[in-house]
């Protein structure tokens, strides 16, 4: 997909998204500011609010967190992801071919051997063969490790962040 292209399709709706995320973002915080300042101002000096101390609230994040990547991934749309139409618009194909060079090979070779969780569930092997007389089941144990592990990660670096910018300031 020629780098152009690229931006041409997928900027607008980006900066689309982000607008209206910024919005909403704004719009919650100033409620919160108008109808709870204290919440806002005591969240500076960790102070529990009405109750609710910040472990309650970290432990609730974390459950919500371990459903949306356990179960709720399950529901996942099947259709494509904005850069998958993007390509299938732009080429008229749903993966562009790879370039058969030394490099693209190469790359390919290590991801196949590397990737634990290839198109977000387990790898399966080529002899086991499946019937496809019987329907799917929604319910995938790969989906939901594919999730569980995205959210470590994700949980995993901004914890590394927050001690970088932690330790860099001086411990508060």
């Amino acid at each position: 997909l020629p780098f152009k292209t690229f931006v041409l399709l997928m900027q607008p709706i980006h900066l689309a998204i982000g607008i209206v995320e910024g919005v909403v973002t704004a719009a919650v915080v100033s409620f919160v500011w108008k109808s709870r300042p204290e919440i806002l101002e005591k969240t500076a000096n960790t102070a529990p609010v009405n109750g609710f101390s910040g472990k309650f609230v970290l432990t609730a994040l974390l459950a919500a967190a371990v459903i949306t990547g356990g179960v709720l991934s399950w529901f996942a749309s099947s259709n494509p992801d904005g850069l998958e139409w993007a390509v299938f618009h732009t080429t008229g194909k749903e993966e562009l071919e790879t370039p058969n060079r030394n490099i693209y090979s190469l790359l390919g070779k290590i991801q196949e051997k590397t990737a634990f969780l290839p198109d977000y569930g387990f790898r399966v092997s080529e002899d086991v063969k499946t019937d496809s007389s019987e329907p799917e089941s929604i319910v995938n144990p790969g989906t939901s490790v594919s999730g569980l592990v995205g959210g470590v990660v994700i949980l995993a670096l901004a914890a590394f962040i927050g001690f970088a910018l932690k330790k860099k300031n001086g411990s508060r």
